[in-house]
Formats: C-alpha cells, structure tokens, sequence
C-alpha cells in the first residue's frame, strides 16, 4: 500500500455521514474524494431522494467529476465510512480512482440491518482485475459509532 491514510479525510467523510443522522436523507454513510492534499467532494447518501444509486461514494464521485471537468478520477483516493457496495465498487473502477479507504464492513452494515450484498472490496478486486487499491477498516471504531447512532434513532425509515 503506497501513501498512509489521513485521518482528517475520514473524519470529513464521518462528519457528512453524522448530518444523515439529523436529516435522514439516507444511512448513516460518508465519502471523501482527495488528490493529493485537495478535497475534491464530501458527499453523504441521499437514496431517500428517491433515487437508490445516490450513496455516499456515487454522489462524491459525481462531485469530483464535475470539479475535474471529467470521468477520469487517476490519482485520487477515496475515504469512505463502510466498504463500498459492488455497485459503488464498479464506480470507483470505472473512474480510475487509485485506492480505497474505509471503515466498517459490508458485514457491519448487514448486521444492523442495511440490506447488503456480502460481496467483499477485495472480491470484487480480484474477480475484476482492478488495481485499486484497499485499505479496510480505517478509523473502524468511530465508523462503527455512526451505526450505533444510527440503531439507536427512533423512526429510521431506511436499512
């Protein structure tokens, strides 16, 4: 693995997954895009605006497309609270990104009720024959506050 992580990069990425717990635009589920020492987006899930593909990763990558003026997202590293879905996967893929930074596990997320596919970061990697590369659980016990956050609120409308 190349490059340590940040923690200030996680902890942006906790902090916008923190304003679901108020809002409840989605789950308790952040992403950061950096390249180099330049925040390129902070972004949350938003699937309860009535569109499933808006997770935290997608939305971050949507961002940072627009500021480059691109797809191609080579060089960036992208911090995410939990393991990237094979959907988020394909599109940290697709846009070039170079490496992953998460938190918790798909299993964390299965276990407190999201509906997740259990189909790891690194099978994904591996069955593909991507060159991302994966640093999992990062920060893991301030990632795994969130979802106890989460659990806890009365009302949740999502899982």
């Amino acid at each position: 693995m190349s490059g340590r992580p940040d923690s200030r990069y996680m902890e942006l990425a906790i902090g916008e997954a923190r304003k679901n717990i108020v809002s409840m635009d989605g789950g308790p589920f952040g992403a950061c895009i950096v390249k180099g020492n330049t925040v390129l987006a902070v972004c949350r899930n938003t699937v309860l605006t009535h569109d499933a593909t808006c997770h935290a990763e997608v939305n971050a990558i949507r961002r940072a497309s627009r500021r480059l003026g691109g797809f191609d997202l080579s060089g960036c590293t992208i911090y995410s609270t939990t393991e990237p879905c094979p959907m988020c996967f394909s599109a940290i893929h697709w846009a070039r990104i170079k490496k992953i930074v998460f938190g918790t596990t798909t299993r964390d997320a299965q276990k407190i009720g999201f509906n997740e596919l259990l189909i790891t970061a690194n099978a994904l990697k591996r069955s593909g024959g991507s060159a991302v590369e994966i640093l999992p659980r990062f920060m893991i016990d301030e990632c795994r506050l969130l979802f106890r956050d989460w659990a806890a609120l009365p009302g949740r409308k999502y899982y």
